[in-house]
């Protein structure tokens, strides 16, 4: 099969090609596992904290992936929950102890990082971590909801807010797109305020029924019950605190921040940021039942990912787009290069 191999920690800046097209056979199946014939998976912004190091992968190489979207090809034994053809997902979480706090406990297995992923035509996992997918949803369409979008369904959870609540949504890629039209919803009278680096992300977060879009640290009209925050950056936990009313929570949906501008955390100042029981959490993982149920909401719906399709040879290129902001919505490969769009 034809898959996309990391084999060394790299910095994209240095290398802008740190995946490699490979050659190796398919994988097999063990008994309660099934074989999934890849159509479709997400890049996600976790896959550059992976190549360049901020959540390394404990072997190399590895097949990065953890938005798969395909076609059960093949089952082990023992396996009751799925049948040859059915279509599935795999979301970050390929195995874990199967409790209430899966994504807390060490038995966590991260999909693409600890185990081979869908950056290739086929793989491997076990049944419990393989879901059914809406018909309403294509292949495309489907991708990102395994990851961005059944991540951003359990931040918007934590961060608690209740109908007619302001939420504030800083960076507006794969996840903050998705999170807007859960968030009209599920909470119609909310407002929704989206803080993005560029003027393609404002409009786009406009285009989609945002209250106010502005820069990354830009005053808002009002202040904020809550903002989820899925920048790699420092920087917008300062702002996103700031523009808090008092008792409201900033949620900060990423695996890793960088480096580049961790300083900036020495300017916080107690009075501004964290008074008046302000309060921050971080979003670790998801778990089994994350996403089973965002699906089934997501379906209800509908809705509708923004998505832009590359060829699996070209995933270099889409991880590239996804680092400097030149995404609208979220960039997926395609094993099919017939079905490419706006790519």
């Amino acid at each position: 099969m034809r898959a996309m191999h990391l084999k060394q920690i790299a910095h994209l800046t240095a290398n802008n090609a740190p995946l490699q097209l490979v050659e190796i056979p398919a994988p097999t199946v063990n008994e309660g596992e099934v074989l999934i014939r890849i159509a479709a998976c997400g890049v996600c912004h976790t896959e550059l904290d992976e190549i360049e190091g901020r959540t390394p992968p404990a072997t190399l190489p590895i097949i990065p992936g953890h938005e798969v979207i395909g076609y059960i090809e093949q089952i082990g034994t023992n396996v009751t929950m799925h049948k040859v053809g059915d279509r599935v997902g795999v979301g970050w979480i390929f195995t874990a102890d199967g409790s209430e706090f899966e994504n807390l406990g060490n038995s966590f297995v991260a999909t693409g990082r600890d185990a081979n992923g869908g950056y290739a035509e086929f793989m491997v996992v076990g049944q419990n971590y393989a879901y059914s997918i809406p018909k309403v949803f294509s292949d495309a369409e489907a991708a990102p909801l395994l990851c961005a979008g059944a991540v951003g369904y359990r931040a918007l959870r934590l961060a608690g807010i209740k109908d007619g609540d302001a939420l504030g949504l800083t960076g507006f890629g794969g996840s903050g797109h998705l999170v807007m039209q859960l968030a009209r919803h599920l909470y119609p009278q909310s407002e929704v305020f989206v803080f993005a680096r560029s003027s393609t992300e404002q409009d786009f977060a406009l285009d989609l029924g945002a209250a106010w879009a502005g820069d990354i640290e830009a005053k808002p009209p009002q202040q904020l019950r809550a903002v989820i925050d899925t920048t790699p950056a420092w920087k917008p936990v300062l702002a996103s605190l700031r523009n808090l009313e008092p008792g409201g929570r900033l949620v900060i949906n990423a695996i890793r921040k960088e480096s580049a501008d961790r300083a900036v955390m020495a300017e916080i100042n107690y009075a501004e940021h964290l008074w008046m029981e302000k309060e921050l959490k971080s979003v670790a993982n998801v778990t089994g039942d994350d996403i089973r149920e965002f699906l089934r909401v997501a379906a209800e719906i509908p809705l509708r990912p923004t998505v832009r399709t590359y060829p699996l040879e070209r995933a270099n290129e889409a991880l590239g787009n996804l680092r400097e902001g030149h995404i609208r919505g979220a960039n997926v490969l395609l094993m099919n290069s017939k079905h490419l769009k706006n790519a």
